[in-house]
């Protein structure tokens, strides 16, 4: 087959495509190609060194493949958490941002994100916060490729917990990784302490653990896997020590002026969303918050749609604020450290976080996180109308945790109204992700291979096994005009034709007229 079968064979299958998907973006060819490509599309003739100069008609050939594997993706929907997932999340926003993937991503926010976001924006508890989990999980090549600097950090935690004073579930690899989280950890619960403090409406003093921790140790401490808190003073645990100030100003500084940081948060505050409809479907990163009884949870005087549309304005304030150098507002900040582990945030969906008691407690019980009531809800058909009414689709996707397919649990619910999409490859949850795709014919989830699996299969240069779980298929494949968006467009046809025959009526009697 020579250049110009091909370029001619990729044509048939771009104006095929083409026929059978709208494209969303206008940008889908390159200027220099648009008016050859266009030429030949509609059948007509083009310059003959397009097929026999090979430098042209390579790049041709490179670029229609291009057209081609964009058309055929056509949006791409990404439910949140980039962030603590790996060491490479600046690659994966790098890549998601790129001219090629930019405008075809949908991009809605996960907790890990709010996390960054808010440390970004200045919340010192959650700049230490997203330090303590990098450190935990011995991101420090991540932290080396933003250019953060961990100096002053490092001394002051290898000083203060060597190596035999650090008995609690500290997961880092590494003696001075262990100094670093531990040291974090203690910062972190003083300054969580203060804003649950000022914002006693969050109700989260569940969370408030120092003046606990401090009785606990005046009375031996038997409750604990780790005695040693150097830097917590019985009278005023919560307190601050110089040097722990001190590196509260040095994060807080680097996380509010980092550009290489910033340059990766951008694409989110200014892409990403609390949730986002497409086809039908309501894409959110965990949950609508809900209650008991299957109504809409509320929080801060509002609930819903409502809720979600507030928090994405103030999530596009902190954005520009953030992007712009300017400053803050303290109640924003608070609502960031909420939003991130809060039991009504719809980033969270869990009655609490217990990075306390899984770190220093000895009881497993006091470990739980309770899931709320997102999950149960699902399956009354009261709740289940009464979110996809609100939105106005016909499915929901969500993610945050996966499912666990080894133990037969479903991505979607048995009617394919509820699925449960995560696409991160959390140890912590079976080290396997799952995604999702829908074409005219079929909606179908992939349970993707692990890490492990994947490298085995490269090993033997054979394709990584993948596990496929069909959620739905048409007998008709679904065109544009059977979609809540196509019922719109239609409906505003018809609203416009009863619009020009009402005018046609009223312009014939005047013709007559002037015919007599």
């Amino acid at each position: 087959m020579d250049m110009q079968d091909v370029i001619l064979c990729l044509i048939d299958i771009l104006k095929y495509k083409m026929t059978n998907i709208r494209p969303e973006n206008n940008n889908v060819f390159k200027p220099e190609f648009d008016n050859i490509i266009s030429r030949m599309l509609a059948g007509l003739p083009v310059p003959d060194p397009v097929f026999e100069e090979e430098l042209i008609a390579n790049r041709l050939i490179a670029h229609l493949s291009f057209a081609i594997r964009q058309i055929l993706l056509d949006r791409i929907q990404v439910l949140g958490d980039i962030f603590d997932r790996g060491e490479q999340p600046d690659k994966i926003l790098r890549i998601l941002s790129s001219p090629f993937y930019r405008n075809g991503v949908d991009y809605v926010f996960g907790n890990h994100d709010i996390l960054w976001m808010g440390a970004a924006a200045g919340c010192a508890s959650l700049a230490v916060e997203a330090m303590r989990i990098t450190c935990r999980y011995d991101h420090f090549s991540f932290l080396k490729r933003l250019h953060f600097s961990t100096e002053k950090l490092e001394k002051f935690a290898e000083k203060t917990y060597p190596p035999e004073k650090i008995t609690g579930k500290f997961k880092a690899k590494t003696d001075k990784g262990r100094a670093m989280e531990k040291a974090l950890a203690i910062i972190q619960f003083k300054l969580e302490e203060k804003t649950i403090a000022d914002y006693p409406h969050y109700e989260m003093q569940p969370r408030l653990w120092l003046e606990k921790l401090a009785e606990i140790l005046k009375n031996g401490g038997e409750e604990l896997n780790d005695t040693w808190f150097p830097t917590i003073d019985a009278k005023n645990p919560a307190a601050l020590s110089d040097e722990e100030q001190e590196i509260v100003d040095d994060l807080v500084h680097q996380f509010t002026t980092n550009r290489s940081l910033m340059r990766l948060l951008k694409f989110l505050f200014e892409h990403g969303k609390t949730y986002h409809v497409h086809n039908d479907f309501l894409n959110i990163h965990a949950l609508v918050p809900s209650t008991e009884e299957g109504e809409f949870e509320e929080f801060l005087g509002r609930s819903g749609k409502e809720l979600l549309t507030f928090i994405q304005e103030t999530i596009y304030r902190v954005g520009q604020n953030y992007l712009a150098g300017k400053e803050q507002q303290k109640d924003d900040q608070a609502l960031f450290f909420y939003l991130w582990c809060g039991p009504k945030s719809p980033f969270f969906g869990k009655h609490a976080m217990k990075t306390f008691e899984r770190y220093f407690l000895l009881d497993k019980k006091s470990h739980e996180e309770r899931t709320l009531f997102w999950h149960r809800n699902l399956h009354t058909e009261h709740f289940k109308k009464k979110l996809l009414d609100e939105f106005g689709v016909k499915r929901v996707v969500f993610g945050h945790t996966p499912v666990n397919y080894k133990k037969g649990a479903r991505m979607a619910s048995k009617d394919g109204v509820a699925i449960n999409v995560d696409g991160g490859f959390a140890a912590a949850y079976y080290n396997r992700g799952h995604s999702m795709v829908h074409t005219p014919f079929q909606i179908y989830g992939i349970i993707l291979p692990t890490p492990d699996e994947i490298a085995e299969a490269e090993r033997r240069l054979e394709s990584a096994p993948l596990d496929i779980e069909l959620i739905d298929e048409f007998p008709q494949p679904m065109k544009i005009k059977d979609t809540i968006a196509g019922e719109k467009l239609i409906a505003e046809r018809n609203a416009i034709r009863q619009q020009l025959i009402a005018i046609s009526k009223e312009a014939l009697p005047a013709s007559a007229e002037k015919e007599e």
